[in-house]
């Protein structure tokens, strides 16, 4: 299979406290499988290739990449960039211009949909390229694959959030005795049901989960939080962003939208304390982690750090083969031992495609997630991620950007 030809990895979206171990993944992959021609990094993702600012993986140091696997955030920098139509000839032709003859795609939905794209031009205009996606969202909401990586570890610090807040609402004796977390998720309710994972006694939190897969009625979760509060005299109440009435319509919502045309989302939290207090009568307290679901590598799963490393090492694997046109998959072994494996699915049938959580596994009463939930998520969040320390914090690192190693395409 054709190996000749210059490589290009970029990076897209909301970053996870793992996507620069996929990113490792490929480097090493490129490296160890006699690829002849450089791997380029687009800065700030799909923008990056457009505008030709690619740095050399190549010639970074080797110690650099391997710190890739303990550092959170986009080492090459990320965007949330929609291409216009035009967007892709210039695309291709940046392509033919530096000889490149594999892309590989770090994102989510909507950037699986850019990759789609990007391979279908590139056969519709003879250009020998190879395309592949690698999965990469907190939200675990990609289809076709068992689960996404970036999504144990978010999984894992909040549901370490919910226990650690649970025991102190639990403790303090005061007119504060129901909080409410606002958690990430749009249209899926992944990240949310994940804080289930904290509860190991009836009493512990969380004690109610609302997800965006149920429609939410005020009225019920009036009742469900007064029946809490009546029977434990606390209440730990966890939200997804993106819960719905039944018509179908955000319970919060901004007017303005992304550059995809999704409706921005927040201020749930604060909209339903207010509910609680006028209605309930109850002070709350509110929690909006914000972009810290994403970021904790302090406390990532070494579990789905080790997968995200093997999603862009098969990523180099099918790119060697002649593959192009797929997404890196996750296929999880029926035995009682957790074991995953890498597989593989057509780009097409992954872009702009959501899956959201089986309504089977939340509970009657829409307010909980059950056992079958339990068993799919707990494996995801095993094992720690050791990150070495300097003056008692985090020693991340950073992909070097000296002169000597930008890749200039005009020179």
């Amino acid at each position: 299979m054709r190996r000749k030809g210059n490589g290009v990895v970029a990076q897209s979206g909301g970053p996870t406290a793992v996507i620069n171990n996929s990113l490792c993944g490929v480097i090493q992959g490129w490296l160890n499988n006699n690829f002849e021609g450089m791997l380029l990094g687009a800065v700030h993702g799909i923008r990056g290739v457009l505008e030709e600012d690619f740095i050399d993986l190549s010639r970074q140091k080797r110690e650099t990449i391997k710190g890739l696997r303990f550092t959170p955030g986009s080492a090459l920098g990320s965007c949330r960039y929609k291409l216009k139509e035009e967007d892709y000839r210039k695309l291709l032709n940046v392509f033919q211009k530096n000889d490149i003859r594999f892309f590989f795609y770090i994102g989510g939905n909507d950037s699986m949909d850019t990759a789609n794209r990007v391979h279908q031009l590139a056969m519709e205009e003879n250009y020998e390229m190879t395309v592949v996606g690698i999965p990469k969202t907190i939200d675990n909401d990609l289809p076709c694959t068992d689960h996404c990586p970036g999504y144990g570890s978010a999984a894992k610090f909040l549901a370490a959030t919910v226990l650690e807040t649970g025991i102190d609402l639990k403790g303090v004796l005061n007119n504060n005795r129901i909080k409410l977390l606002e958690v990430m998720g749009r249209n899926a309710g992944w990240l949310a049901a994940s804080t289930a994972l904290a509860k190991r006694a009836e009493e512990d939190a969380p004690h109610l989960i609302y997800l965006p897969e149920v429609p939410f009625s005020k009225e019920q979760f009036l009742l469900d939080v007064q029946k809490t509060y009546n029977k434990l005299g606390y209440a730990y109440i966890v939200v997804s962003e993106g819960i719905v009435d039944k018509s179908g319509r955000y319970i919060v919502s901004s007017s303005s939208r992304d550059s995809f045309g999704h409706r921005e989302l927040g201020g749930l939290a604060g909209v339903l304390k207010e509910l609680i207090e006028n209605e309930v009568g109850i002070k709350v307290r509110c929690n909006v982690l914000g972009t810290a679901q994403r970021s904790a590598m302090h406390f990532a799963s070494r579990t789905d750090a080790d997968e995200a490393y093997m999603a862009g090492e098969e990523a180099v694997r099918l790119a060697a083969r002649g593959e192009s046109g797929f997404m890196v998959t996750f296929i999880r072994d029926e035995g009682l031992e957790y074991n995953c494996s890498t597989g593989k699915v057509e780009l097409d049938r992954v872009a702009n495609v959501e899956k959201k959580v089986p309504v089977e596994w939340i509970n009657a009463d829409h307010n909980f997630v059950n056992e079958k939930f339990i068993r799919y998520a707990r494996p995801l969040i095993q094992g720690e991620v050791v990150v070495p320390t300097r003056d008692g914090l985090p020693d991340y690192r950073e992909l070097e950007k000296l002169t000597d190693t930008l890749y200039a395409a005009k020179s």
